[in-house]
């Protein structure tokens, strides 16, 4: 697999929180080759099953990005918008943005707002429209828009909106593309609707049932400019094992497990705790009776901004552990019990 390729196709498919069809086509595609069956769910979740005797493993990226939505045309045809998950408005000032339709524009705001104090709300979109009427024949309320930012390399590392979590995405693709036979039952599950609360990962661990359950998300990183230690995370140290964030406490085997896997095959890896945020480990181990639930996360720079920032290295060793996980010897444990 061409990693740099499939990242970028898989960025510039459109797919903000609750329109993520288009997304999901493109991983269908990708995934095909590797599994045994594919189904979408009513929440849009795309699941990707490689049949087994054994234990059911559970994997969950999500495919859905943030996003903004129309709300209002104004006579002076500029697109007022609403934040779909996550928004830093004044991160997006002056970004290029595009439609699910192709349309194009460019966030702005009155001359005179506060930078500091500036909400996603106060943010309009200038699509080049003269008047309300010619906006409204390219834009209708309710449309969805991203952020349209080109994905770039930067030396061993890449630059690109949305690698929460297309990037993801790619670890996922990459690991079914790698993994050897084995007996667990896995299901990739390419979620949706996470960035607006987790809600794809909820309905799908509910129907999968797993013994087993790991999220593969981004985290935040604590080498930024002025990193107040929120996180813990290096970019370049290798992938993050996930210990907690806001959203879960994971399970000591599961993390004990992930570290030994790691150090048995030689996989550079980090512990990752965080004072905030989420990933779907959150409803998935609260799933039924409980689920094993673990997390494998790469470390991203500036999360939520039109410019993120990963290291290839660090996917690589992401790919390796989630491969290793989903191919080791796993016992059957149901409702949080061994059977």
């Amino acid at each position: 697999m061409d990693m740099m390729k499939t990242l970028t196709r898989l960025v510039s498919a459109f797919g903000p929180s609750g329109c993520e069809h288009e997304i999901s086509q493109v991983i269908e595609e990708l995934a095909a080759p590797y599994v045994d069956e594919i189904s979408r769910d009513v929440m849009g979740n795309l699941i990707c099953r490689k049949k087994g005797s054994g234990p059911k493993v559970m994997f969950s990226a999500h495919m859905d990005s943030i996003g903004l939505v129309a709300t209002h045309i104004d006579e002076k045809g500029y697109v007022h918008v609403g934040a779909l998950g996550g928004v830093h408005a004044a991160r997006a000032l002056f970004t290029p943005v595009r439609f699910g339709s192709g349309v194009n524009g460019l966030f702005c705001t009155s001359g005179d707002a506060d930078l500091s104090k500036l909400k996603a709300a106060d943010l309009v979109v200038d699509i080049g429209a003269a008047d309300e009427a010619q906006a409204k024949k390219l834009v209708q309320v309710g449309d969805g828009m991203v952020y349209d930012t080109p994905t770039r390399t930067a030396g061993n590392r890449v630059i690109s909106p949305y690698l929460d979590n297309r990037i993801g995405c790619l670890v996922l693709l990459a690991a079914m593309e790698r993994l050897e036979r084995t007996d667990n039952d896995l299901y990739f599950v390419f979620s949706s609707q996470e960035e607006v609360g987790t809600r794809g990962a909820k309905t799908a661990a509910w129907s999968v049932d797993p013994d087993y359950g790991v999220a593969v998300d981004v985290c935040g990183t604590d080498d930024m400019p002025g990193a107040n230690h929120q996180v813990s995370a290096l970019c370049g140290k290798g992938a993050a094992v996930n210990v907690m964030d806001h959203s879960v406490i994971c399970h000591p085997e599961m993390v004990a497990r992930l570290e030994a896997l790691a150090q048995e095959q030689g996989i550079a890896v980090q512990r990752s705790v965080s004072r905030m945020g989420g990933t779907d480990a959150g409803p998935i181990h609260q799933t039924r009776a409980g689920v094993y639930t673990g997390g494998i996360s790469i470390p991203c720079r500036y999360i939520h901004t039109p410019v993120e920032m990963a290291d290839w290295g660090d996917v690589e060793a992401c790919v390796r552990l989630t491969a290793a996980f989903a191919g080791c010897k796993l016992e059957r444990k149901h409702g949080g019990k061994a059977e």
